[in-house]
C-alpha cells in the first residue's frame, strides 16, 4: 500500500462540498471514483480541510492509500483525465509514510477571501467573488480586524451546526487589503470553525460600510452567541489557499 499526498484545485459551485454529502455531488466523491476508475479500487480520500457548498481550493491538501503500483505522474494524468469535465484537479502528488495524514498532521491553514468592490456585475468573476457594490474602506476593515486576532472564544462566529467540540481558537492572522477594485481578506489558523471565515467576513463588510466600528466588532465576538452576528458572507469568495505541516514536502 502506498500513501499518496496530493494538492488539489477546484471550483466549488457545484458541489454541496468538499465532504461527501448524502444529498448531492463532492469534490470528494469525485476524486475517489476517478482513483477506483484507474485503479480499480474503492478509496477513501481525506483532507487538510472541510469546505461548505460554493467554497474553492487553490490548493487543498488531501491523501490517499492506493494498493495498486501506480507512478505519481500516472495518478495525477489518470486522475485529472477521469475528473473532467467537472472544476477540480489534482496539481501535485508524491508518495509519503504510512504515518502522515493530510487532515492530524496539519499544523496550519489559510483562507482568502474576494471581494469585488465596484457597481458593475461580475461578468466573468461571477461565482467567484462576492460582488459589494457600495464604497468599503478596506484600511477600516483591516484596523478593526485585529480584534479578532489572537486566542478567543469565537461562538458568535460559529454555525450552529458546527461538530467542533470547543468554540476556543487562536486566529494567528487577519488581515484586509485592497488591490484596486478587489479587497482580499486573509485568514491564518491552525483550525477554523465551521462558518468562522464566511462570519468574520461578514461583519467586516459592515466595518468597511460604516454601519459597524471596531467596537461593535468586539462586542460581538464578546457576546458569545450567534445572535449577536451581523451575517455571513456568502460562499462566492471564499478560496482555501494552503495547508501548513511541520516537515518539509519530501518527496519519495
Amino acid at each position: 500500500m502506498t500513501r499518496f499526498r496530493l494538492t488539489v484545485e477546484f471550483d466549488g459551485r457545484p458541489f454541496m462540498g468538499l465532504q461527501r454529502q448524502a444529498h448531492g455531488p463532492s469534490v470528494q466523491q469525485a476524486i475517489e471514483e476517478a482513483v477506483e476508475a484507474i485503479t480499480g479500487e474503492a478509496v477513501t480520500l481525506h483532507a487538510a480541510g472541510r469546505t461548505d457548498a460554493g467554497v474553492h481550493a487553490l490548493a487543498m491538501t488531501a491523501h490517499v492509500d492506493i494498493e495498486r503500483p501506480i507512478t505519481a505522474f500516472r495518478l495525477i494524468d489518470g486522475v485529472n483525465a477521469k475528473l473532467r469535465p467537472q472544476p477540480v484537479a489534482i496539481l501535485d502528488a508524491w508518495k509519503v509514510p504510512d504515518d502522515w495524514h493530510a487532515r492530524f498532521s496539519c499544523v496550519g491553514r489559510r483562507y482568502v477571501y474576494r471581494i469585488v468592490n465596484r457597481r458593475a456585475p461580475l461578468a466573468l468573476e461571477a461565482g467567484r467573488a462576492w460582488r459589494v457594490p457600495v464604497v468599503l474602506h478596506a484600511d477600516v476593515m483591516n484596523k478593526a480586524a485585529q480584534v479578532l486576532t489572537g486566542r478567543h472564544d469565537f461562538t458568535t462566529f460559529r454555525s450552529a451546526h458546527c461538530q467542533a467540540e470547543s468554540p476556543i481558537k487562536t486566529l494567528d492572522r487577519l488581515t484586509v487589503r485592497r488591490m484596486g477594485d478587489v479587497i482580499e481578506i486573509e485568514a491564518a489558523a491552525r483550525s477554523f470553525l465551521h462558518h468562522q471565515v464566511r462570519s468574520m467576513v461578514g461583519c467586516l463588510e459592515l466595518v468597511g460600510r460604516g454601519k459597524w466600528t471596531a467596537k461593535d466588532l468586539k462586542a460581538a465576538l464578546e457576546a458569545k452567541e450567534r445572535a449577536a452576528l451581523g451575517f455571513n458572507a456568502p460562499a462566492d469568495g471564499l478560496y482555501f489557499v494552503e495547508a501548513l505541516y511541520e516537515e518539509p514536502p519530501v518527496r519519495r
